[in-house]
């Protein structure tokens, strides 16, 4: 099993201890979080999840990826990154019906930040590629 695929089913796992486990789980960025950066629990085929690593959510070169280190969503000096420990705006994870479950990001001091820890080893080693 790689790395995705652990994730996605970690995701998973989180999720479904809620009522929301057959909903969407969305990624949204930006000033005012209205920028899509794909859905994070959604199969390695769709075409917007972020475990599509040829989608434009998965991508390591795409404008709108979290796993590009030198764009806006995925860099350890952005803001609006998850890989930046001190960034103010990091990108939410949200349901379809507009259910909020937290930031996506390495602050551990942003309030309402995601805390577990398998998705935070994802985050730090797969996505952000920390040592």
């Amino acid at each position: 099993m790689d790395i995705k695929n652990a994730f996605l089913i970690s995701a998973l796992l989180l999720f479904s201890s809620t009522t929301y486990a057959e909903k969407k789980i969305m990624l949204f960025g930006g000033p005012n979080n209205d920028v899509y950066l794909g859905c994070f629990n959604c199969n390695d085929i769709a075409s917007d999840s972020i475990q599509n690593d040829i989608g434009m959510y998965g991508s390591d070169i795409s404008p709108t990826s979290i796993f590009n280190d030198i764009g806006k969503y995925g860099s350890d000096i952005s803001q609006y990154s998850p890989c930046n420990d001190i960034a103010l705006n990091p990108p939410i994870l949200v349901d379809e019906d507009g259910g909020f479950y937290g930031y996506l990001t390495l602050n551990d001091i942003k309030p309402k930040a995601i805390t577990d820890p398998k998705i935070l080893a994802w985050l730090k080693y797969k996505v952000c590629k920390k040592r």
